[in-house]
């Protein structure tokens, strides 16, 4: 990833905007700021939740708390539990994810 130039600065994330994106089940709730061209966000997943979609985006996710499992279009499934990270790169494996006991996430795409 290129970070383009950019002036230092500091984020307090009880002042970004939470927005509802519903899943196929549950709730996301993502606070984004952008950054040029970077997204960072904070996200929770409601317990349940689960896409409604297949992503191709490229992201780097730590999970802040709780657990989410993420399936590959290839059937592959991981499981990201809280201190963990994933990486995947832009249409590199499609993906979808849920979670059965709801979880927090840090994402830069």
């Amino acid at each position: 990833m290129l970070i383009p130039t950019y002036p230092f600065h500091t984020l307090n994330w009880s002042q970004i905007e939470k927005v509802i994106h519903p899943g196929k089940s549950g709730i996301a709730l993502w606070q984004t700021f952008m950054m040029g061209e970077i997204r960072i966000r904070m996200v929770q997943y409601s317990p349940g939740y689960s896409a409604d979609h297949w992503c191709d985006k490229g992201h780097i996710i730590y999970c802040i708390e709780g657990k989410m499992t993420t399936v590959l279009e290839d059937g592959r499934t991981f499981i990201l539990k809280k201190g963990m990270t994933y990486h995947v790169g832009d249409q590199s494996d499609t993906h979808q994810s849920s979670t059965a006991t709801g979880c927090q996430l840090f994402i830069v795409d």
